[in-house]
């Protein structure tokens, strides 16, 4: 499902539902279940286990899901350059990788110019926001990691919170999505969507391995409750 950022801002906040705790012997009935629950995007880490600690998904996943569903492709792997193109082939609809992997994530972000992907940059917890300052013409999404990449279950970091509000302020008057990623929960969910996020991304809290329909409607409804701090 081709997106572009400016329909990600207009339609958000909304989840995008990662798959990393799913069961992909049964990932018909697993992506079912988003369809029941109204999800539209789903999160696909691909860890290379030298970025960060384990290696999970590559393009051929990608490939496999159905393309109803916005492909949310997050790239934590060294040195993207050269794989990038491999995951635009397999049918990315956003593809992020981290500013941290790389010691030129200009060139990695000029490499996708033109393929019709929306272009993200991810921070770690540790990463100065200020960053991706120099980056921010050619990109169109900023992820902000609430959590140390590499494995799910954490808790979202307070401070967080002052770095979404650090980019919020950075991107301003710009066409630029803004998501999270890491310790979101049912519990936290409508707080983290009223801080002015466009995307938020979830795992363990939908595949728990008991209702995923009903934890992912749960989600999303609590986060089409939530309004701005600002205008609480």
């Amino acid at each position: 499902m081709q997106t572009t950022a400016q329909e990600l801002i207009d339609s958000g906040p909304n989840l995008s539902v990662g798959m990393l705790t799913a069961d992909l012997l049964c990932l018909g009935d697993e992506l079912a279940a988003l369809d029941e629950a109204g999800v539209n995007a789903v999160h696909v880490d691909a860890m290379d286990g030298v970025f960060c600690p384990q290696a999970t998904f590559g393009p051929p996943l990608v490939r496999a899901l159905p393309d109803r569903f916005i492909k949310d492709v997050h790239l934590m792997v060294d040195e993207p350059l050269e794989k990038v193109g491999a995951y635009v082939d397999a049918g990315a609809d956003i593809l992020t990788f981290h500013v941290e992997s790389t010691r030129h994530p200009h060139r990695v972000l000029q490499s996708l110019t033109g393929t019709g992907v929306v272009r993200g940059v991810a921070l770690n917890p540790g990463t100065p926001v200020a960053a991706v300052e120099p980056l921010l013409d050619e990109l169109e999404l900023i992820l902000i990691l609430g959590v140390n990449p590499g494995w799910g279950g954490q808790s979202f970091i307070a401070s967080s919170e002052a770095r979404i509000a650090e980019v919020r302020t950075l991107v301003e008057r710009r066409t630029t999505v803004i998501a999270v990623d890491g310790g979101i929960t049912k519990a936290n969910v409508q707080h983290v969507a009223s801080l002015g996020v466009d995307l938020i991304v979830t795992g363990s809290a939908v595949y728990d391995g008991k209702a995923p329909a009903e934890n992912a409607r749960a989600m999303l409804e609590s986060v089409r409750r939530a309004r701005p701090v600002a205008d609480a």
